[in-house]
């Protein structure tokens, strides 16, 4: 890994100045090389940014904190219930916050079954959902891919066990956060702020990208902007939440399928309202319309939730050695379905 300058500031102004790149703008290039020494990139826990430089992949001049900026390590619920969680609070504080766990069931389950305990403890919400893909062709300096400004996804023809099953046009990644999944199905809103204190707010589902729209970034985070928070809309009585995940062990282990349910129940357990998100699924967190469609009016039971899995697989077009998923998702969505109700 080459030095790099370290600087750590006090305002998102700062930042704006001393950044020149996000880090997936540092690592596209046409020549498959890592960024030259003019990059300068923003550091929250940290976590994917030293391994994407270990592994050769960035090479920055500057790092530029988060750290002491004030207000981005609280979670506070402001005056019309809303929830803004700041972009630094760890994933370890969110999994174990009790107004989290009370009214977002969803996000504490995703957080506490994110990573080990180790990394939870310094790993933060605003790295978690900016985090670069797992793919093994991105991660590997081998392969010059789509992702990285090459011109061939690596994944189309080679090992794709763990790749997307929707929306892979150009690329085949999935979306790397578990987070990102439970809240998209809050629907979640994020903070971002540049140079002069201006923000802008984006609902999350909106802010990532499919390849199709850009194939060399997940998000629309820009160059000199910060993510400052995340919010999270005021809890509804009617409305519950979870995530299951699916790995291949208990311990940890990135999933191969995870989903994120939140319904709003009525009288006799119908629902009213349902967002059911899959992640490890495409690109972005896939939001399962046609499962929403077909739980929406009906009674919860066996058969509706039944149903709702198998509609959650409309659109998948599995790659060689992925099909596997299929059964998997169609099988979570029930189960998170059926859950939700048994705790209304």
């Amino acid at each position: 890994m080459k030095p790099f300058e370290w600087v750590e500031v006090h305002s998102a102004d700062q930042v704006s100045a001393l950044a020149s790149a996000t880090v997936a703008g540092a690592m596209t290039t046409q020549s498959g090389q890592p960024a030259g020494d003019d990059a300068a990139v923003i550091k929250a826990g940290g976590i994917d940014l030293l391994d994407l430089m270990k592994e050769g992949l960035i090479a920055p001049k500057r790092l530029v904190s988060l750290h002491r900026i004030d207000g981005l390590n609280t979670i506070v619920e402001e005056r019309d219930g809303t929830l803004r969680i700041g972009a630094m609070v760890t994933v370890a504080k969110i999994a174990e916050h009790a107004l989290i766990r009370k009214r977002y069931a969803a996000l504490a389950n995703a957080a506490e079954q994110s990573a080990s305990p180790q990394i939870r403890y310094i790993a933060t919400i605003g790295g978690n959902l900016l985090q670069r893909p797992r793919c093994w062709y991105f991660r590997s300096a081998q392969y010059h891919c789509t992702r990285k400004g090459g011109e061939v996804c690596f994944a189309f023809a080679g090992e794709n066990q763990y790749h997307a099953i929707f929306d892979h046009q150009d690329c085949a990644i999935v979306h790397p956060s578990t987070a990102a999944t439970a809240l998209v199905a809050l629907d979640a809103r994020v903070e971002l702020q540049s140079a002069g204190g201006k923000k802008r707010e984006v609902r999350l589902e909106d802010f990532f990208l499919l390849p199709k729209t850009d194939p060399h970034r997940e998000n629309d985070l820009r160059p000199g902007e910060i993510l400052t928070s995340i919010l999270l809309p005021p809890a509804v009585p009617a409305a519950r939440s979870i995530y299951l995940k699916q790995g291949e062990k208990d311990t940890f282990d990135w999933p191969i399928a995870d989903v994120a349910i939140r319904l709003e129940l009525g009288k006799g357990g119908v629902c009213q309202k349902a967002s059911i998100v899959l992640g490890a699924a495409a690109p972005v967190p896939h939001r399962g319309r046609e499962a929403e469609a077909a739980i929406i009016g009906e009674r919860i039971s066996e058969e509706a939730a039944k149903a709702a899995g198998r509609a959650a697989l409309a659109g998948a077009a599995p790659l060689a050695k992925n099909t596997y998923k299929l059964p998997i998702f169609e099988t979570l969505v029930r189960r998170a379905i059926l859950a939700v109700a048994g705790r209304a």
